[in-house]
C-alpha cells in the first residue's frame, strides 16, 4: 500500500530538514521555501513569495509541468505532485 498524503507530506519536510507534523497540515509558507531551496527553484524568496508562485516554481523545477504559470497553483499538492517531489528529493 502506498504512503497517504499526510505521511509524503512530512517525508518532504523532514527532507528539507523541517519538522514533521503530528496532524494533517498543508505545507505553511516556510516550508514551501525550503523546498524551492533543496530542488534549486529559481525565486527570491526574500519575502516570501505568495504560495501559488513557490507551488508552480517547485512543479516547474522537478519537471512536472512545463512551465511555472500559476494557474492551477492555487491549491494544496495532489497526492502524485507530492509523490514526483518526494522522488525528487530521494535523488
Amino acid at each position: 500500500m502506498g504512503k497517504t498524503v499526510d505521511e509524503l507530506r512530512n517525508e518532504i519536510r523532514v527532507s528539507t530538514d523541517r519538522f514533521e507534523r503530528e496532524i494533517s497540515a498543508t505545507f505553511t509558507k516556510e516550508d514551501l521555501a525550503a523546498i524551492c531551496e533543496t530542488v534549486g527553484c529559481d525565486i527570491d524568496l526574500e519575502p516570501l513569495p505568495p504560495k501559488p508562485n513557490m507551488r508552480a516554481g517547485i512543479l516547474s523545477e522537478i519537471g512536472v509541468r512545463e512551465d511555472d504559470e500559476t494557474t492551477d497553483t492555487g491549491r494544496p499538492f495532489r497526492k502524485a505532485e507530492l509523490e514526483a517531489i518526494a522522488n525528487a528529493l530521494d535523488k
